[in-house]
């Protein structure tokens, strides 16, 4: 995290009184929801005499917005239901002055005031505070070039869904719709329309959907997806939408009588920086462990905000609620005089990718070897649960461990039941600093409903212990192509059965019940040997090693390889049903 230079970290903030006259003190907190509101409450809760102002600049200062996708398609009915509170409620309950419609334009702070336009008066006026909270959010992204009298909508706010649900009005069932953007927001908007009966096609700028996910693991959600009737477009850019299409860097044209921009977003930072406050890196306010800019008396949370990474304690922009959440309490806390410093964020996500569950927390192998780190990568493919028991369903796991140390540097889970817990198991882990061998020695719930006597988690344990202790060796899909050119053979020990589900070119049929009798067909050559999902095939590699060859296992099987390869075939082709 980039750190705020003015702001001492060491000290603790006043209290939430002067202590001479006992003067009443005055916060003002900029923007609502997640950060802002609980900030606002956890203060009142804390201080009774406290002036509270939140000022926000949409028409709802309090609001479900990580389930506003899902009143497009009426999975949550009632709007209302995503309303959690109104400014009426939070007088009323906690005599918190929430003022919608108005937006801070500027902060004085020498005088220590902001100058606020009330939206529906259009009036200018000036609000002074003890301490300053800023929780803006963050902006959508939208294209550069929009015909006049097109609209493009984003999905930030209630005000945002309100605009799409009247757009949607005069849209009936079967009719094109374009979702810019393949990340969290794009897919969950893409599912909704497509409940809602729409013709929905994502156009993703990268070259994979989910850009936390390394591209093996963000394959099956493209292709799923697409198997919906969810067209799918990689490595393809909007560069201009009109009022009834949408034109593709390519040239291409895809009608659209709705149009959504889920491109990202970029933090509302221009209120800080033109107060003269500190900006990272990345683009979000910097703020100290305490929340502080660089000015002691002004706070900032939320996504405009660069967190300190967990892994290498740089600044980074994690757009999530539960961060936003925890942070505006937090906050609230160091103002009232009870110091806390936050922890590093970890960036751990989940989402509903239409029936398919996508989660991760940390470092990505890209990401990591971006960085810098020698890593250590494990694939597997385990169950939810025991698989004698019915309603098991497959997960694809990832785990990322730096070399050196044996640290958890991430994780990623792919599948429709059981996704969930993995990675918050995994989370923890990385919170509480175990090292990638210890999950093997986790005690994890069991029931064969719920689980396995060896969990997924301890199962990345075992085969992480293996690798360290030099028990087995690997290589990953991406670098078999290369094996092979330098003359390794490559053996698949699959079951019979198995091998209608697709060959390795190249690859010679041996099952481990056979090596014993074989193995001296090799020669003296290296061999890499592969199973369906890594398992066996660690079985097989262990069995030639003590035959003295020179052995490595293909990581997570050939499911793990078609993923790697499927993933690299999809760029630049439409995939739907």
């Amino acid at each position: 995290m980039t750190p705020a230079p003015a702001a001492s970290v060491s000290s603790a903030p006043h209290r939430a009184h002067d202590s001479a006259a006992d003067r009443v003190r005055t916060t003002v907190i900029v923007g609502g929801v997640a950060g802002g509101m609980s900030a606002a409450t956890r203060l009142r809760r804390l201080d009774e005499r406290r002036e509270i102002i939140v000022l926000e600049r949409s028409g709802a200062v309090s609001f479900a917005n990580c389930g506003l996708p899902y009143h497009v398609s009426g999975v949550i009915a009632e709007r209302g239901e995503l309303a959690l509170q109104t400014p009426e409620r939070l007088a009323a309950r906690f005599r918190i002055d929430a003022r919608v419609r108005h937006e801070v334009l500027s902060i004085d702070r020498g005088a220590k005031t902001v100058v606020v336009r009330d939206l529906d008066r259009d009036r200018l006026h000036e609000i002074g505070y003890d301490e300053l909270v800023l929780s803006p959010g963050a902006a959508p992204r939208r294209p550069a070039h929009i015909a006049a009298g097109a609209a493009v909508h984003a999905l930030r706010t209630l005000d945002d869904l309100d605009g799409i649900m009247t757009g949607l009005g005069g849209v009936p069932a079967g009719d094109p719709a374009v979702v810019i953007g393949g990340g969290y927001i794009g897919i969950e908007i893409a599912d909704n329309l497509h409940r809602r009966g729409l013709s929905v096609t994502i156009v993703q700028r990268g070259d994979q959907l989910l850009a936390p996910l390394d591209e093996e693991m963000a394959a099956p959600v493209a292709d799923h997806l697409a198997s919906l009737g969810i067209g799918v477009l990689l490595g393809r850019s909007a560069v201009e939408v009109a009022t009834d299409h949408v034109t593709l860097d390519d040239g291409a044209r895809l009608p659209a009588a709705l149009v959504i921009a889920a491109m990202g977003v970029t933090p509302e930072a221009s209120l800080a920086a033109d107060a003269g406050l500190a900006i990272g890196d990345e683009g979000g306010i910097a703020v100290d462990a305490f929340h502080r800019t660089r000015d002691p008396a002004i706070f900032a949370i939320g996504d405009a905000v660069e967190k300190a990474d967990a892994i290498d304690g740089a600044g980074r922009l994690v757009t999530l609620a539960g961060l936003a959440n925890r942070h505006g309490r937090a906050v609230a806390d160091v103002i009232a005089g009870d110091a806390v410093p936050a922890r590093p964020s970890l960036g751990t996500a989940i989402v509903d990718a239409a029936g398919l569950t996508v989660a991760n927390v940390g470092w990505s192998e890209r990401a990591a070897v971006e960085r810098g780190r020698d890593v250590r990568v494990i694939h597997t493919h385990p169950f939810s649960h025991a698989t004698y028991f019915p309603g098991a369903t497959p997960l694809s796991l990832k785990l990322v461990v730096d070399r050196a140390d044996d640290r958890i540097l991430g994780a990623q889970a792919v599948g429709t039941d059981g996704v969930d817990k993995r990675i918050d198991v995994i989370a923890t882990a990385m919170s509480a600093g175990l090292a990638a061998s210890a999950l093997a020695d986790l005690e994890l719930a069991y029931a064969p409903q719920y689980g396995s006597a060896k969990d997924p988690v301890n199962m990345l344990g075992y085969v992480d212990r293996n690798l360290a202790n030099g028990d087995d060796r690997v290589i990953q899909w991406h670098e078999l192509e290369h094996e092979l050119a330098a003359g390794a053979a490559l053996v698949d020990v699959r079951a019979e059965g198995q091998l209608a589900e697709g060959l390795i070119p190249g690859a010679r049929w041996i099952p481990v019940e056979a090596l014993r009798e074989r193995h001296a067909e090799f020669g003296g050559r290296r061999i890499v040997v592969h199973c369906r999902v890594g398992q066996g095939a660690h079985t097989a590699a262990r069995l030639l090693a003590a035959l003295g060859h020179d052995v490595v296992n293909l990581d997570g099987g050939y499911l793990t390889w078609r993923d790697g390869q499927r993933a690299r075939a999809l760029v630049g082709i439409r995939l739907a049903a």
